[in-house]
């Protein structure tokens, strides 16, 4: 019989996935669920971009690409961050990767060796310290409150760095909390790195998705970074398993040899679709969205209060909440559990993101309708009204 590695016994599960395996069981029996749980926008995707795809694969557009993506693509996300952020990057600098996903793990495979360790934020983002465990890392998970908006900040980075610390990684906006990285925090993170010898790699999966200023990006800074981003969230094209990296010019080589021999390329569709992501009509259509995404945060900002949580930091980005929960349970796993069971609606306990205070805190993910997150709060409402 053959034996379960070591390396894959330490990768945890996603705990919201008990959750909503349980919730679509609730479905399947009629009942009637409101889904603030799992991160994938509603929307579909856009038109525009479906006719794209459709397109491709109507002229038999559907073979091989080059491993680090079609060049067209390619270009187009380089005009993108010139048109958008006035910032000039090189198309041999980015690589279209199956998601986000595929550029966490092709920059981690690039920087890190076994046994080093890459600084991160607790609470973050599950994938990342799994990645780091895949690759026989080591996670230095740093704990962050709300009086750093629940970021890293140079000098926490700089109390855990260590001359086995290989990297640092920052999400802005990030996911639970919403938040994201003020520009100046973070030139001091990335000029603190450079001085160390350590690969600063930023996450900006939500960055079409910033309510209260313009978008930003960490390229606007340096040119020595890894920049991960998606068209997953704000492009709403989560199924189409498309993303991208941005790597230091000396990483090409090495980042063009490692998308070869992990995925070989992303799937051939979904590039063709995505060039039609940066249209101006699916701009149009994109920036509806993110205004609906606004009104949805600014709703439960003001509603979830009401019902005796706590938003220690106004999220200004992606499409969380990440609220306190501690007046009403020591427990926001048993709660989140409880919710769904008695009030049907699905939230994400804290323990799905690290070990700060996990059981203090829920994310809310406003990724459904404001007639449903009216209706999750009303119902929430009768909850707690039962628990006291």
């Amino acid at each position: 019989m053959a034996t379960i590695s070591k390396r894959a016994q330490a990768i945890q599960p996603f705990h919201v996935m008990k959750l909503l395996a349980r919730a679509k069981a609730l479905e399947a029996q009629g009942k009637h669920i409101i889904h603030m749980e799992v991160g994938e926008p509603d929307f579909n995707t856009p038109q525009p971009v479906l006719d794209a795809g459709i397109a491709a694969i109507s002229k038999g557009d559907v073979h091989y690409t080059p491993p680090m993506g079609l060049p067209a693509l390619r270009a187009a996300i380089a005009q993108f961050y010139q048109d958008k952020f006035q910032v000039g990057v090189s198309h041999e600098r980015i690589i279209v990767t199956p998601g986000a996903s595929g550029a966490l793990l092709l920059a981690l495979a690039a920087i890190i060796e076994p046994g080093q360790s890459v600084l991160m934020a607790d609470p973050g983002y599950p994938c990342n310290r799994n990645f780091v465990t895949l690759l026989e890392g080591l996670n230095q998970l740093i704990n962050v409150t709300e009086s750093t908006r629940f970021q890293l900040t140079k000098e926490l980075v700089a109390q855990h760095w260590s001359d086995n610390a290989a990297a640092v990684l920052l999400a802005s906006p990030s996911n639970p909390t919403g938040t994201s990285i003020p520009k100046k925090s973070l030139a001091d993170i990335i000029e603190f790195a450079e001085q160390k010898q350590m690969a600063v790699l930023v996450d900006e999966i939500y960055q079409g998705l910033v309510y209260d200023s313009p978008p930003t990006t960490a390229l606007s800074l340096s040119d020595d970074i890894f920049i991960i981003n998606s068209f997953s969230k704000y492009f709403s094209m989560t199924g189409w398993r498309i993303g991208w990296l941005v790597v230091p010019e000396e990483f090409i080589p090495v980042a063009d040899n490692l998308a070869q021999n992990i995925f070989l390329a992303a799937p051939t569709p979904a590039q063709y679709a995505a060039l039609a992501a940066f249209k101006p009509d699916t701009i149009k259509i994109l920036e509806q969205r993110r205004d609906e995404f606004k009104q949805r945060r600014d709703y439960l900002l003001a509603a979830l209060p009401k019902l005796g949580f706590t938003i220690p930091v106004k999220p200004d980005g992606a499409f969380y909440i990440y609220a306190n929960c501690e007046t009403l349970t020591d427990n926001s796993f048993e709660f989140a559990e409880q919710c769904l069971e008695q009030v049907g609606v699905a939230i994400t306990p804290g323990i799905d993101f690290g070990n700060n205070q996990a059981e203090k805190y829920i994310r809310f993910a406003y990724t459904t309708s404001l007639d449903n997150l009216k209706e999750a709060a009303d119902r929430l409402g009768r909850f707690i009204e039962d628990l006291n």
